[in-house]
C-alpha cells in the first residue's frame, strides 16, 4: 500500500515538473524589461541588435545625423522629447550641440536657450549660454537677439537672473515639446527632408 502511495506521488511530482518545462512561453529579460515569449520563438540573444521598426528608424537618423548637422539638431530634440528613441537629456544636449558645433544655426539658438534655463539635473551656464546665442544673433536669429538681451539683462543682478530663468521654465519647456519642428521625416522606409504640404497648385 505504501508502494502505491510512494509511486502514486512520484507520478504527480513528474507530471508537475514536465508541464511546468512544456509552458508554451519563456520569460526573458534585457536592457528594456521582462515579458514572456513564445517557447517556439526563435532563441533570443541578448547581445543582437533590436529589429522593432522603432528601432531600426533610430539607427538610420543616427548614421544619417552623423553626416548631416540638421539631422543631428532633430536627433537632439527627438532625445528630449523621448519621441521615437527613450527620453535622454544627455543625447538630447549632445547632439544638439554637434549639430551647433557644425554651425547649424537652428542649433546654435537652441543649445545657448538650452544652457540658458537648464535641462533637468544641469543647471543653467549663463556664460555658456551667452556665448551660443551671441552667435546666433550674430548671423540674424531673431529668437537668439530677443533672449541675448533678456539674458544680459538679468545677469546684472543674478537675484533678478535666478528669477526670471524660474519664470520661463515653463515656456522653454513648452519650445523643446512643440515649437521647434523638425527637419526631417519618416517616410517609404527612409528620412527624408521636412517638406510641408500645401495642397495642389492650380
Amino acid at each position: 500500500m505504501k508502494k502505491h502511495a510512494v509511486c502514486l506521488l512520484l507520478i504527480l511530482l513528474s507530471s508537475a515538473v514536465l508541464a511546468q518545462t512544456q509552458s508554451p512561453t519563456v520569460r526573458i529579460c534585457d536592457d528594456r524589461g521582462c515579458e514572456e515569449r513564445p517557447r517556439d520563438a526563435v532563441t533570443f540573444n541578448p547581445n543582437a541588435p533590436g529589429d522593432s521598426a522603432a528601432e531600426q528608424q533610430a539607427a538610420k537618423l543616427i548614421a544619417l545625423a552623423e553626416k548631416d548637422p540638421r539631422a543631428a539638431y532633430d536627433l537632439g530634440l527627438r532625445y528630449f522629447r523621448g519621441d521615437g528613441v527613450r527620453q535622454d537629456s544627455y543625447q538630447a544636449l549632445k547632439w544638439m550641440r554637434d549639430a551647433a558645433e557644425r554651425g547649424y544655426l537652428k542649433a546654435q539658438t537652441a543649445v545657448g536657450r538650452l544652457y540658458l534655463m537648464g535641462l533637468e539635473e544641469m543647471g543653467s551656464d549663463p556664460a555658456e549660454a551667452e556665448k551660443w546665442l551671441s552667435i546666433a544673433a550674430g548671423r540674424g536669429d531673431k529668437e537668439a537677439k530677443t533672449l541675448l538681451a533678456q539674458a544680459t539683462k538679468a545677469k546684472q543682478n543674478e537675484v533678478a537672473y535666478r528669477r526670471w530663468v524660474d519664470s520661463q521654465k515653463a515656456i522653454w519647456n513648452s519650445y523643446w515639446m512643440d515649437r521647434y519642428q523638425y527637419e526631417w521625416q519618416w517616410r517609404n522606409g527612409g528620412w527624408y527632408e521636412y517638406r510641408p504640404y500645401y495642397g495642389p497648385r492650380y
